[in-house]
């Protein structure tokens, strides 16, 4: 393990109550977030920062801890029923959780952990209080805001609950530094949580440029024909992702003559979506394009690039994402995308150059870009070269020096502030 010199921490507590980053991204809670804290922790452990990672026990038969790779190993802390919690249930097992937490390190001489960085609110809550036990810095990434999705949220969806934005409200004021993703999520956290600029660094997500990188496309593996022009969606199913939008705009795309489309989603059903679990193949069936949607669940990392390679698109209609990692795994793989102008996607697509950003969800719209690219494949490829070069200004690499900074920062500042009042203390007397 490399030399690790002060004040960046040797051991990191990582929160993440409300997923697990052993879970397939794409299904339930499991998503972008589980990629980032999965990237981020392997790299950390790489540059000799051990991670440790709580998160909410799901089943009797998972270990108390699992080495996820050297230098990272995920904790699984007991906290309410192991089955039957959905994550808006969750804050009423925060103090069994926390208490999990403290007692993991109570085990160790004191000092064990220097640092402490939880992931979306829940954990912020956890974190706060861990924060004032250990007396060691806090950073928080709340990778979606209350605020901001209820702003931007998709008609018919669920508002997210008062609880939620106080919860919100209090770990942004008690953090010492805040990671947002962007510029953008950054201004929102100033504008609409009054978090002091000086606490708030912006650090971009990812990707993984060995895994996700142009290749052949292999559409036989998902059954997809040759002929035909693949449109493809990855993500969890509910309305804040808007995979209808695609369903609607593909109706119109064979409305304007464009019948040899297929829309590809992959994904499984999350959050609200759950309440209505055929809701997607019941609209495709009303419109009548049942015919050209394919459903597939969510893939592993090869099986992933492997899609976003057989598409000629991938399209991304979200009403809103702090960043949209699959945004710029697809363009890694040379794959042109057409995302929502909200968010995170502004960031993660160059507009004209690696893909499209469309303003808005009218179907009818999204049906028109997708026409218009569908139909000019001399342009889709000079999107393509954009897509690979615009992708390869990120990687998870770049991420974690930034990180490393961030976490330095807060170390430093955090025993700085303990000198000056144990300097105090000794003038007073």
């Amino acid at each position: 393990m490399a030399e690790v010199c002060w004040p960046t921490p040797r051991r990191i507590a990582t929160l993440s109550v409300h997923t697990s980053p052993l879970e397939q991204p794409g299904t339930g809670d499991a998503g972008g977030m589980n990629v980032y804290i999965v990237e981020v922790s392997k790299r950390l452990a790489a540059a000799g920062v051990e991670v440790e990672i709580f998160t909410r026990a799901t089943s009797s038969d998972l270990p108390p801890m699992v080495e996820m790779a050297p230098g990272v190993h995920v904790r699984h802390v007991t906290a309410g029923p192991y089955e039957g919690l959905n994550k808006e249930e969750l804050s009423s097992q925060l103090c069994a959780f926390t208490t999990g937490v403290l007692r993991a390190e109570a085990a160790h001489p004191p000092g064990h952990y220097d640092l402490i960085h939880s992931h979306y609110w829940l954990s912020g809550q956890v974190g706060w209080l861990a924060r004032e036990r250990w007396g060691v810095p806090h950073v928080h990434t709340a990778h979606t805001l209350a605020k901001v999705k209820n702003r931007l949220i998709a008609t018919g969806d669920r508002p997210e609950p008062k609880a939620r934005v106080i919860g919100e409200e209090q770990v942004v004021a008690e953090s010492d530094r805040l990671v947002a993703n962007t510029r953008f999520e950054a201004q929102d956290l100033i504008t609409h949580y009054q978090a002091d600029p000086a606490r708030v660094s912006v650090v971009q997500p990812g990707v993984d440029l060995e895994r996700f990188r142009p290749g052949p496309a292999d559409r036989a593996r998902f059954g997809l024909r040759e002929r035909d022009r693949i449109v493809a969606f990855v993500g969890r199913i509910q309305p804040l992702k808007a995979p209808d939008v695609l369903i609607s705009a593909l109706a119109g795309l064979r409305a304007r003559g464009a019948g040899d489309v297929t829309l590809v989603i992959c994904g499984g059903p999350s959050g609200s979506g759950l309440e209505r679990p055929t809701a997607l193949i019941d609209l495709a069936a009303s419109l009548g394009v049942a015919d050209s949607v394919v459903f597939l669940p969510p893939q592993t990392g090869a099986g992933l690039a492997a899609l976003y390679r057989a598409a000629d698109l991938v399209a991304v209609p979200s009403y809103n994402e702090s960043f949209g990692l699959v945004a710029l795994e697809a363009q890694a793989c040379g794959t042109p995308v057409v995302a929502a102008a909200v968010g995170g996607l502004v960031t993660a697509v160059r507009d004209g150059e690696s893909g499209v950003l469309v303003d808005g969800h009218d179907p009818t719209d999204w049906a028109r870009v997708l026409d218009r690219l569908l139909a000019a494949p001399g342009l889709r490829r000079r999107l393509s070269g954009g897509a690979v070069a615009h992708a390869s200004q990120f990687s998870w690499d770049r991420t974690v020096e930034r990180l490393l900074r961030v976490y330095r920062d807060a170390v430093s500042e955090h025993r700085a502030l303990i000198a000056a009042r144990v300097e105090g203390a000794s003038c007073a007397w």
